[in-house]
């Protein structure tokens, strides 16, 4: 019998699915960082012993994540200023530290808390920069990922992506009584969040542009492939395709109007476009081979998808009106699931090589493709929403797990899960934290 339950009544059990992230390769010669703990201001009434979250160690482990930074330990530190007039640079350069942050936690009544923090230059003895926010207690680990994000893109000129969240399906049980969930958790793994339960696969995950919604694909309608779009914060879900056939793999357009996706209703897999206002589909692709997994470009002109209309699984492109279809991979026998980089210059994708399949990156302007891992099954690439890490799925000790590979593939990390296995990764787009 199928079953179906939506995302508040499951919170309760958020906990277990927390994603632990080891970092697997780092850059050698990472930039040496430290992250003193931040003072606690316990002066307003009814203040709380210690503050919910520990916001300094928040910042070090998303920096640290990276591959980029290597943190100090406290046990390691000589001091533990919190103001500019209490450092020592001189005993912070002795230990190789090229950046300090320092901070505070104030308590302001109410559930309420001021954030101050400072990053220094310890070599120049100069402040960075510096910021303070108020947060609620519910708040106070997205306002430390806020903060990292600051610090990183202050120290390398990128955004930071710390403060995103990522999307996922895990299958736990027996084979015959398998049970499937949909989870969003912040991008450190941390707050977990049930979407969906069903005893029926879902697929695809996808992030609207704004970070509020989820398309993804179920096969809870008596075993017919569906299409759901669901709202992240309320759990309210609408189905928006149920053609006989293939409803699957959709993608958002950048401005949230449409969803692409692949339909096999005329009695073959092509490529649509769904305009979810006016509830009419267009249809993109016109061939007898399968196409699927589209994937929109930035600018939202074209959609690149997968065809094996060439006899083997390739990456094509075409205008997001339709038209002629040009052939974007050459190289292998093998190139899918594309997934376009946020400033539109590079496609990431699955790449079969020596009979393993990997994730690759395909620069447009140049041709190059670059293989980043070295998995036998990898799947189901996926962006960062400032592009230095790409999300992926693979297996370990026979079951699936989450793995990110920079760019360059210089930095690599691991999630684990403790049951089950994990699937379909999408990292969502930016979300800014809401402060007053």
């Amino acid at each position: 019998m199928l079953a179906v339950s939506l995302g508040l009544s499951l919170l309760a059990n958020s906990a277990r699915a927390v994603l632990n992230i080891e970092i697997t390769q780092g850059i050698e010669g990472a930039v040496p960082v430290a992250v003193v703990p931040f003072a606690w201001e316990a002066t307003a009434p009814g203040a709380p012993v210690r503050p919910a979250e520990d916001i300094a160690a928040i910042i070090s482990a998303d920096l640290a994540r990276t591959g980029r930074f290597e943190t100090l330990p406290p046990k390691d530190m000589l001091a533990r200023p919190h103001a500019d007039s209490e450092i020592n640079f001189g005993n912070w350069r002795m230990m190789g530290s090229e950046n300090l942050v320092v901070g505070t936690v104030t308590y302001q009544g109410a559930d309420r808390y001021k954030i101050r923090f400072r990053l220094f230059d310890v070599f120049k003895g100069q402040e960075l920069f510096g910021y303070s926010q108020s947060a609620n207690g519910n708040d106070l680990r997205r306002a430390a990922h806020l903060i990292s994000d600051m610090i990183y893109e202050k120290l390398t000129g990128e955004p930071g992506a710390f403060n995103t969240r990522v999307a996922y399906i895990t299958a736990q049980g027996p084979q015959k009584a398998r049970r499937y969930s949909l989870w969003v958790a912040d991008a450190d793994g941390h707050n977990a969040q049930a979407m969906v339960n069903s005893t029926e696969p879902m697929l695809s995950p996808a992030w609207s542009p704004d970070g509020t919604r989820l398309a993804y694909s179920s096969l809870e309608d008596n075993g017919h492939q569906v299409l759901f779009v669901q709202e992240v914060v309320s759990g309210r879900r609408d189905k928006v395709s149920s053609h006989k056939g293939l409803n699957g793999a959709p993608a958002w357009s950048p401005d949230g109007r449409s969803l692409a996706l692949s339909l096999s209703k005329d009695g073959n897999a092509e490529i649509y476009v769904l305009d979810l206002v006016a509830k009419k589909e267009r249809r993109l692709t016109q061939h007898w081979a399968i196409d699927t997994e589209p994937a929109w470009t930035p600018d939202g002109q074209s959609i690149i998808f997968t065809s094996d209309r060439g006899g083997q699984p390739q990456l094509y492109q075409v205008a997001a009106d339709g038209g002629e279809v040009d052939r974007l991979t050459y190289e292998g026998a093998y190139n899918a699931r594309a997934s376009v980089s946020p400033d539109g210059k590079q496609v990431a994708m699955i790449h079969r090589t020596d009979g393993h399949y990997r994730v690759a990156v395909l620069d447009l302007e140049s041709g190059n493709l670059r293989v980043l891992t070295d998995g036998s099954l990898d799947e189901s690439p996926s962006f960062a929403p400032n592009g230095s890490m790409i999300i992926y799925a693979t297996n370990s000790g026979q079951r699936g797990v989450l793995a990110a590979v920079s760019v360059d593939g210089r930095v690599r990390q691991r999630f684990s899960e403790q049951e089950g296995d994990v699937r379909e990764p999408a990292w969502s787009p930016f979300k800014k934290l809401t402060t007053q």
